[in-house]
C-alpha cells in the first residue's frame, strides 16, 4: 500500500456515563449513553468509513460505548484496548497514531475529552463544508464522531495534517 494512500481517523468520544464518587476508570454508561452509542455505530456504518482497527481506552465507559457501537457495524475491526488512550493529551494520542501500521487505512479511536476533542482540533488543517463550524459550535459532546482524512503514512501524521470530512453528534 502506497504512502500516498488516503487514510481516515475516526474520533469517537465515549457515550454519556454515570456520575459516581467511585473509581473514574470504572464508570458505566448512563441510560442515555446506552441509547446514543448504538446510534453512533449506525451513523458510522452509513458513513462509508469503516475502520480496519479500533484503539479503545480501557475505561469501562469507552469499552461499553465501543461494544454497543460495534454491534451496528457490518464488519468488526480488530480492537486493541489501549490504556494510553485514557486521559491522553493530543500529543500522546498523536504518538499512538504514529505507531499504527500502514496496512491500516481507517482507524477509530474511542476516548475521552478533553484529549479527543483537542486532537480533532489539532489534526484539522482543512474542513469540507460545515463540519468544522458544527464541531466548534457543539464541542465534541458524548457519543460525537469526527472523521478526518489525510494522505501519507501514520508515522507522519502531525498537527494540521488532516481534513475534517464529517462531524456527527446524537443531539446536535
Amino acid at each position: 500500500m502506497s504512502a500516498e494512500t488516503t487514510r481516515h481517523v475516526v474520533l469517537l468520544r465515549h457515550a454519556k456515563a454515570e456520575r459516581t464518587d467511585g473509581d473514574d476508570h470504572e464508570r458505566p454508561l448512563a441510560a442515555r449513553g446506552r441509547e446514543d452509542a448504538p446510534a453512533a455505530g449506525r451513523w458510522l456504518a452509513g458513513s462509508g468509513v469503516l475502520p480496519d482497527l479500533a484503539l479503545c481506552s480501557t475505561a469501562a465507559r469507552c469499552r461499553e460505548t465501543w461494544r454497543l457501537a460495534l454491534s451496528e457495524l457490518p464488519e468488526q475491526p480488530r480492537t486493541v484496548y489501549e490504556e494510553r488512550v485514557y486521559r491522553a493529551s493530543p500529543g500522546e494520542l498523536i504518538a499512538l497514531l504514529n505507531e499504527v501500521g500502514d496496512e491500516v487505512r481507517s482507524l477509530v479511536v474511542i476516548g475521552h475529552n478533553p484529549g479527543i476533542h483537542e486532537l480533532a482540533d489539532a489534526l484539522t488543517g482543512e474542513a469540507d463544508g460545515d463540519p468544522l463550524a458544527r464541531m466548534h459550535r457543539s464541542g465534541l459532546p458524548t457519543s460525537a464522531i469526527a472523521v478526518l482524512a489525510f494522505t501519507g503514512s501514520w508515522r507522519d501524521i502531525e498537527p494540521g495534517a488532516g481534513r475534517l470530512t464529517a462531524f456527527w453528534a446524537p443531539h446536535a
